[in-house]
């Protein structure tokens, strides 16, 4: 997301500013105080807890033998699928896409749903819908000969853009659903992965990738009484279409609770509070909550797009990407570290209180209006854009209870319970997001000698370019951190999809066995993140959320490469450049060297 000109205009006095930030680290203290920073603030959905991540939209749980490629007494060689995929959304089907296009068939894509699609998959709540422009976020448009039909691209047109590309590229022949990888193990004698799944599968394969993605894992806070509830509840990502009906319409004799104010609930809360009788919306910490410029895609500009049309918007982009770091570049020339950063954070105050106005224009009552203000610097939690959200506290219906970060610490038999007073409803939904996941989400991982990558990892994350650990031969990460950070994810998704199948096909091309990251260039990439992650205390200073690992203190490495994507991209072409100079490849055992 990038500030507008205006943004960096109009400047008040720094007095103003430091004011500004003052509040913005009163309130992240306020919300300190209330619970401790990190992810201990959650609680794992198992025992009574686990039917909340019970998966609704599968009809009925496929019923099959389990699949065992070890060697037997009439098969010794045993069997492996060549590239297996952990997780089924965008990650998986866009470097699939890459690698039929480089003449691999034997792809195996093993997903936790009953379908591909990842994230469109589990959510479905009312409202979803992509906040990047269609035309960019969703990929591979020239291969699908594919124009979305509006600027922001609803839900279930972009699980239906996935599961076109699973049938165009054959990724359900071999693909395994309903089916939870738990670990994924390097056999170093046949160098090869083992991976098992609570469907008691073995599996074998050459290559994995995981591309499950780092928030994909549904989170409940940790509220006392949460059993006792006697209404109906569930999580966003589970949404109960059976109870609330497809149109919401078994909602309008229903009071409703929601818990979070994130970007789901964003998306969600408009259409609660146009059907249901009666909505309580519960805020911790509010969302950041920008213009939504959408519409319908017109057909004559769509008839007019010609073949490659999105791979040269793209490249358009990211020139213009390149010319602004030039031009910033050129415009700082002599300004001190210090005046360029007031210079920035003064344009961050500038844009956050733009937002401020937004709100006092748009909602009608003024202490609701002062409730929804975000006291931190745009980009600390996830900016939101939406031009219903505001507009639906002034429906008699809609209730903000503003908890000025405390959060609901109990919810009894009727409802949730603030302050004293418990709130009656028919209804209570769980907008609580997603665990913040540095290496596998339900998964254990572990690489030659028995390390586990967890283990890895505890002195600080090590990758090359995000992708790539050593110790860990043909296991490819996407997503995750270490890599460049872009709003637009499906950016670096094509970027990682493109590298990683340049990558398994130079090895089968040149008859190799196995790549691994040498140490050296794995330390080079650490440095590298490290030196760009930022150049201030911004990551402590802001909110807790998951962009910052609940406030919780990190190192400097356990984040995102913040070079910028021009230059991130340049990084990998470099590096294929020279391949031989990152990595360690083998030769199939007996091969002439």
């Amino acid at each position: 997301m990038a500030f507008s000109q205006d943004d960096f205009k109009g400047e008040r006095s720094q007095d103003y500013y430091d004011d500004i930030k003052a509040r913005f680290a009163e309130e992240r203290d306020l919300r300190l105080g209330y619970r401790p920073p990190g992810t201990e603030m959650y609680i794992p959905m198992e025992g009574e807890l686990a039917r909340y991540e019970v998966d609704p939209y599968a009809t009925d749980e496929v019923d099959r033998a389990p699949i065992d490629d070890r060697p037997t007494a009439d098969d010794a060689e045993g069997d492996s699928v060549e590239v297996l995929f952990i997780g089924g959304g965008f990650s998986a089907l866009l470097t699939s896409a890459r690698l039929r296009q480089r003449g691999v068939e034997s792809i195996r894509i093993v997903e936790r749903g009953a379908d591909v699609g990842g994230t469109w998959y589990w959510n479905r709540y009312p409202g979803v819908a992509c906040d990047v422009v269609a035309y960019d976020y969703l990929p591979l448009l020239d291969e699908m000969e594919y124009v979305p039909t509006r600027h922001y691209a609803g839900g279930p047109e972009i699980l239906e853009h996935c599961r076109a590309i699973a049938r165009r590229y054959d990724l359900y022949d071999l693909a395994v659903f309903q089916t939870t990888v738990t670990s994924t193990v390097w056999n170093e004698d046949e160098q090869l992965w083992h991976i098992e799944t609570d469907r008691g599968d073995h599996m074998r394969a050459k290559f994995v990738v995981c591309a499950n993605g780092t928030l994909a894992k549904p989170k409940l806070a940790k509220i006392a009484g949460m059993e006792r509830f006697t209404g109906h509840s569930f999580h966003t990502s589970r949404w109960d279409y059976e109870y609330t009906g497809a149109d919401l319409e078994n909602l309008a004799d229903k009071r409703v609770a929601i818990i979070g104010t994130g970007a789901s609930a964003v998306q969600i809360i408009p259409n609660l509070g146009a059907t249901a009788e009666e909505v309580w919306v519960f805020q911790r910490t509010p969302s950041s909550i920008d213009v939504r410029d959408d519409w319908a895609t017109d057909a004559e500009w769509a008839a007019r797009l010609q073949p490659g049309w999105q791979a040269k918007r793209r490249a358009k982009i990211i020139a213009k990407q390149r010319e602004q770091i030039e031009r910033r570049q050129t415009l700082r020339g002599g300004i001190t570290r210090e005046e360029k950063i007031r210079r920035q954070e003064n344009a961050n105050i500038n844009a956050m209180m733009r937002i401020h106005r937004r709100i006092e224009e748009t909602v009608d009552d003024p202490e609701t209006a002062e409730a929804l203000k975000p006291w931190y610097m745009l980009m600390c939690k996830r900016p939101c854009f939406h031009n219903d959200y505001l507009p639906t506290f002034n429906r008699p219906n809609v209730h903000l209870v503003d908890t000025q970060g405390k959060g609901i610490t109990e919810i009894g038999e009727r409802g949730p319970i603030f302050e004293g007073t418990e709130y009656e409803v028919d209804l209570l939904i769980y907008a609580t997001g997603f665990e913040v996941q540095q290496t596998g989400i339900y998964n254990r991982i572990t690489g030659e000698g028995g390390v586990e990558l967890d283990d890895k990892y505890g002195d600080g994350i090590r990758t090359l370019l995000g992708i790539h650990t050593a110790g860990f031969p043909n296991l490819f990460i996407m997503g995750g951190y270490q890599a460049s950070f872009q709003f637009n994810l499906t950016d670096l998704l094509q970027v990682q999809g493109d590298h990683i199948a340049n990558c398994i096909a130079h090895v089968r091309d040149a008859g190799l066995d196995t790549m691994d990251v040498i140490a050296d260039s794995e330390e080079w990439w650490v440095q590298q993140v490290i030196e760009h992650r930022g150049k201030t205390t911004r990551n402590q200073e802001c909110t807790p959320g998951y962009y910052n690992f609940e406030g919780q203190e990190n190192r400097r490495q356990d984040g995102n490469y913040n070079g910028g994507f021009p230059r991130y991209i340049d990084h990998i072409a470099d590096i294929e450049g020279d391949l031989d100079r990152h990595f360690v490849f083998t030769v199939p055992e007996g091969t002439a060297v």
